[in-house]
């Protein structure tokens, strides 16, 4: 059963483009995960320093595997700088495609 995901990550104001750099390189390194079956980064119009992620994992022991990438560890670390407050996760299920 699939595993849905959003996260939402700001970055400090003026850093939108210095964090941007590091979510492109999560998403690469994200997308060739075997149980990764979606995941889209989204910057918020209204506010470029906000940046989404809309995910989908085919199982919990695919996204318990992501959760220990060294690509999902660096950058959690290499951003800390970057980032405005703490990566807000929710996992929700899907009401409608």
């Amino acid at each position: 059963m699939s595993i849905y995901l959003t996260a939402i990550i700001k970055s400090k104001p003026g850093y939108a483009d210095a964090l941007k750099a590091h979510l492109l390189e999560l998403v690469s390194h994200s997308k060739t995960e075997i149980a990764c079956l979606q995941y889209d980064l989204h910057q918020v119009e209204e506010d470029p320093n906000i940046y989404i992620f809309h995910e989908e994992w085919s199982d919990a022991a695919g996204l318990e595997l992501h959760n220990s990438q060294p690509h999902l560890q660096n950058f959690v670390t290499n951003s800390a700088d970057l980032r405005d407050g703490d990566i807000i996760i929710y996992k929700t299920h899907l009401v409608s495609a």
